[in-house]
């Protein structure tokens, strides 16, 4: 058996991915599951003994886990959950056994939980108390702030390639092709095979992965509801004037990243 605890504010995501987990992988014992980061600290501070892997949220309520670092001193292996992807980018510079990004793909997980499996079977020691610090010390001193954004991004048009600014474009779509739909009204087909690697050149600050068919640009949201088990409706503004869906596990990151 495997030692478990999850850290994840969302009590239904804490849910699904406790399934997940144990339908993955019977053996894997969940122990403890932590909502916020002043518990976990708590927690942590009581029970001394480390579990054999820490699923964590990255965003939580009250802070951000990586602070859990400070205050207690922890040596396990750490499988990232977060829909935040430039968190999960700062993850896995860090070297964690692995990041998963929300909503979490059975997959994934399963080839996350064989990946610390192969380093517990092999006695592999990665210092990961150490990794976190510095991961700590990257983020105060503003070092991890380096990394630059595509400005322009490739469209094929009448049969050119022409480059595109950033701010020109309201939204990608992923439907057989990736398309560009620009803010004037234009869709242009892309010059990338995937919302995957347009989402890691994209600015976060501007865009958002809504969910496997769109990436959002901020200024293109006109409003959402919240639906059934806390799914979100978004209405896009003209010129796309269509609702996409957000799942309930990037909800909380939508919201956060459309209130600043």
């Amino acid at each position: 058996m495997m030692r478990t605890i999850i850290i994840e504010d969302e009590p239904l995501v804490a849910k699904d991915l406790e399934k997940l987990i144990r339908k993955t992988d019977p053996q894997m014992e969940i122990v403890q599951h932590l909502s916020t980061l002043q518990q976990s600290i708590e927690w942590f501070k009581q029970h001394p003994e480390e579990p054999d892997v820490l699923f964590m949220d990255i965003q939580l309520a009250d802070g951000i886990s990586f602070d859990l670092f400070k205050s207690v001193q922890l040596n396990c292996p750490i499988i990232f959950t977060t829909a935040f992807n430039e968190y999960a980018l700062r993850a896995f510079k860090l070297n964690s056994i692995d990041y998963l990004l929300k909503p979490i793909d059975a997959d994934e997980l399963k080839a996350a939980i064989d990946k610390l499996r192969k380093y517990r079977s092999q006695n592999i020691e990665l210092g990961f108390g150490d990794r976190v610090k510095n991961l700590l010390q990257m983020m105060e001193s503003g070092a991890d702030n380096s990394k630059k954004y595509k400005e322009r991004f490739m469209v094929s048009s009448r049969n050119a390639i022409m480059p595109l600014h950033y701010s020109e474009i309201a939204g990608f779509e992923k439907n057989e092709l990736v398309y560009i739909h620009t803010f004037s009204g234009q869709k242009l087909i892309a010059d990338y095979d995937t919302l995957d690697e347009i989402e890691h050149l994209a600015d976060p600050h501007y865009f958002f992965r809504a969910n496997r068919q769109f990436i959002i640009h901020i200024d293109a949201v006109e409003k959402y509801t919240s639906g059934v088990n806390s799914k979100l409706h978004v209405k896009l503004k003209a010129p796309i004037s269509s609702e996409i869906e957000i799942s309930r596990e990037k909800a909380a990151a939508f919201k956060h990243w459309l209130d600043r």
